[in-house]
């Protein structure tokens, strides 16, 4: 039995009753932070012109978009949702697949669910069904080789996740499962190279997979057949035209008995998952730098005396953390608040200015900030061995500050903040969720969280 089928089987057989308590109240946690952080977006200008664009391309339908009061057809409604998802940079990340799953694999189960009229019981069980897959299909991927031949892992592996999902809603048999499954992966896709100049276009990826899986799902269930050995076919198999051969049996390595949506980052700060150890390592750093000199930093002209007093900023990391946030010369010299997103030199300069990394720090006033373009200037960045050896187990890095005067402080960050090592607190999660449910859910904020968080005794999706 190909690796591929036994992952159809377990999604096949899976009940809910079978799924272990902490999984169970994970996946409402793991939706509630999704859900919330696509809330916060709702008023983009970026996805509000994608829904107008969309909309004309695709017509009026019947299925919800957050936020709206406007309904598109099934797919497109997903699409839309899985932008508002990934536009704030904080859905949660798997570190052993690089993958952002959550962000195509809630929607196209939300959508589908909504449009089946399925129980939240049932798209609970379907997300689980996704998480599962979509971050297996990235672990056989391997990580460094897949992401250095230049595949966006949020994309390519998440339109398998997203045809799981929906598979599991339409009661797919065993064949159709993997029919589905190969037909996602026949549609895998999704590159790096919107981070050379800055292009806009990296929320489309994990819409087109949200888009991709669903109507995978739906061809097989209508006959469609897909190729079982997507991953490792000779002429063709994913492993090899995508990475260096991969590894065939994660896919279906620890199915029912590890449960790979445990394993979950949760993002604090907006911005890419590669920066956030050199913010905790800033912010660490800052913090020794007032008990050392015996002040503390009240506010952002304080900060800006101290730091025209640093000589240089380093940091060591691992290469893919390397190549993504410090070699473009976006990354280098930000001009847009995507570029800060994705330049570790900003994010570390902007945390030791400011004290904190939130969404203020990534408004365009912010980035064109004097003293923060000035301060990265004084940051570069460097792939070390050890740490590139240690990724993806570890997403690492080490800051060193080095003063004019030639004192020196500096600190090793082996797990960001968020990270299963360094969880957040439940109250840090439900602060989050707070913040940005309430951009399209004032005055009932908490009766939204208390529905997210109940979903399993819901018969239909609520209304966000």
């Amino acid at each position: 039995m190909s690796d591929l089928r036994r992952l159809a089987e377990f999604i096949h057989d899976i009940t809910w009753d079978q799924l272990p308590e902490r999984v169970r109240e994970t996946a409402a946690l793991r939706v509630l932070d999704l859900v919330s952080v696509a809330a916060g977006a709702v008023k983009d200008p970026l996805v509000e012109a994608a829904k107008e664009a969309l909309g004309a391309v695709s017509g009026c339908g019947n299925v919800s978009v957050w936020g709206g009061t406007r309904k598109y057809p099934l797919a497109t409604a997903a699409m839309l949702n899985a932008m508002l998802a990934h536009t704030l940079e904080l859905d949660d990340v798997h570190t052993a697949s690089k993958t952002h799953g959550s962000a195509s694999l809630i929607p196209a189960a939300w959508s589908c669910a909504e449009y089946l009229g399925k129980s939240g019981k049932d798209f609970l069980l379907a997300v689980v069904c996704g998480y599962e897959t979509v971050n297996r299909v990235g672990m056989a991927f391997g990580v460094s080789a897949h992401r250095n031949r230049g595949w966006h892992a949020t994309a390519t592996c998440g339109v398998f996740g997203c045809a799981a999902a929906c598979a599991k809603l339409l009661d797919l048999s065993v064949d159709q499962i993997v029919s589905a499954l190969g037909m996602a992966g026949t549609q895998s896709s999704g590159v790096w190279a919107f981070l050379g100049d800055g292009s806009n276009c990296k929320i489309l990826h994990p819409a087109r997979a949200a888009a991709d899986g669903i109507e995978a799902a739906f061809l097989a269930k209508a006959g469609m057949t897909g190729p079982e050995h997507i991953f490792d076919a000779k002429d063709g198999g994913l492993l090899y035209a995508m990475s260096d051969g991969g590894d065939v049996s994660k896919l279906s390595q620890g199915l029912g008995e590890v449960y790979e949506i445990l394993n979950m980052d949760m993002k604090p700060y907006p911005c890419c998952r590669s920066a956030h150890c050199a913010i905790d390592g800033i912010l660490e750093i800052r913090e020794q730098m007032e008990r050392r000199m015996g002040l503390q930093i009240q506010n952002k002209p304080e900060a800006e005396i101290l730091a025209r007093q640093i000589r240089a900023i380093e940091i060591d990391t691992y290469l893919v953390g390397y190549k993504q946030c410090a070699v473009s010369d976006g990354c280098l010299h930000p001009k847009t608040i995507l570029d800060a997103k994705f330049s570790t030199p900003y994010s570390v300069s902007a945390a030791f200015l400011y004290g904190t990394v939130g969404m203020e720090q990534f408004e365009s006033e912010v980035v064109f900030d004097p003293a923060v373009q000035n301060l990265l200037e004084k940051v570069t960045v460097h792939p070390a061995d050890r740490f590139t050896e240690q990724y993806p187990k570890h997403w690492g890095c080490h800051v060193k500050v080095t003063m004019q005067d030639g004192t020196v402080y500096e600190v090793e960050v082996k797990d960001p903040s968020g990270s299963v090592a360094r969880p957040l607190s439940r109250e840090q999660a439900m602060k989050k969720a707070e913040e940005f449910l309430s951009v399209v859910c004032p005055g009932r904020v908490t009766e939204t969280i208390e529905e997210l968080l109940n979903l399993e005794s819901r018969n239909m999706l609520p209304s966000i």
